[in-house]
């Protein structure tokens, strides 16, 4: 692991990453779940979620088949929701695997193939929609025809109405909220910029703003996974690595790993720990801040 452009970012990060467990064909989606001490990702081409706990060389099998499930995160509830590519939709599932629901259609018309998911301190869900398990055979369900003619974000509100809160992204990816949530970051993976919203009460956006612009930096890698510590910094994976941006857009610096990270969350007893799927394997550094956590305000 080495800090590339470090104007600070030396001073949140202790110690060196370590890789927790390895051998899986593509790894996304990382979620802490507290409840049970334990980490959540899932391996995307195989169809599976693996779960790892502290101390073990290894991950088991949480679910599988898992619809090709891509983002994970939890509610204020304890539920798991899931963005299956070959479902091409959000899931809603108990932690013990129970489906309340499942999201697959706006306006009648099937998802693309949902990515990356959040849940606001109201209950409303929050979700990307790319094409990439439709472009990407290993990803998502064969011969899957396009149907909705954008790459939208959409909004379930807790009483259940759906709405497309923006329409002009290539690829809509991550997406996060800071830690008041009266904004909203969103990446393009295709663009390689992240937009900051200002987000309405009534759970609209506004115009919006560029907040991180990644498209003259050069290395593998784009806007892709999201997560914010407690004072509010962005860290996201990116162009060379993991990127961490103070709310001003100061660039602290990035931090450039053995795989290239796709996502990121925190985790641990504090939250402190961050966890990072990287290609083929995981791996965790330990910070200095504390992480939001999902479903927790």
């Amino acid at each position: 692991m080495q800090i590339n452009q470090d104007a600070g970012l030396s001073a949140l990060i202790r110690g060196e990453a370590q890789r927790l467990c390895g051998g899986f064909a593509f790894t996304e989606g990382p979620v802490w779940v507290a409840a049970d001490d334990c980490l959540l990702f899932t391996d995307i081409p195989n169809s599976t979620i693996h779960r790892w706990r502290p101390g073990s060389e290894a991950a088991e099998v949480y679910r599988a088949p898992s619809g090709h499930a891509n983002g994970l995160t939890l509610d204020r509830d304890g539920n798991l929701l899931a963005c299956e590519h070959s479902g091409r939709r959000v899931s809603v599932t108990t932690y013990r695997g129970v489906e309340v629901r499942a999201i697959d259609r706006f306006e009648g018309q099937r998802f693309n193939s949902p990515n990356d998911v959040v849940v606001d301190a109201s209950g409303a869900i929050w979700f990307t929609d790319p094409t990439y398990g439709l472009t990407m055979p290993s990803m998502g369900e064969p011969g899957a025809q396009k149907e909705i003619d954008v790459q939208g974000v959409y909004r379930i509100a807790p009483d259940g109405v759906l709405t497309c809160v923006t329409r002009e992204f290539s690829q809509p990816n991550g997406l996060v909220f800071t830690p008041d949530e009266r904004r909203l970051y969103i990446g393009d993976s295709h663009d390689k910029i992240i937009r900051r919203y200002l987000v309405g009460d009534d759970g609209t956006l506004d115009a919006g703003e560029l907040f991180v612009d990644m498209r003259e930096a050069d290395g593998p890698g784009a806007p892709d996974g999201m997560a914010v510590d407690e004072a509010g910094r962005l860290w996201t994976t990116g162009v060379g690595g993991v990127w961490v941006v103070e709310p001003d857009g100061r660039l602290l610096g990035i931090l450039a790993l053995p795989e290239n990270p796709a996502n990121l969350c925190f985790g641990g007893p504090a939250y402190s720990t961050l966890y990072l799927t990287a290609r083929t394997s995981v791996y965790a550094i330990e910070t200095t801040v504390r992480g939001v956590a999902p479903g927790s305000r």
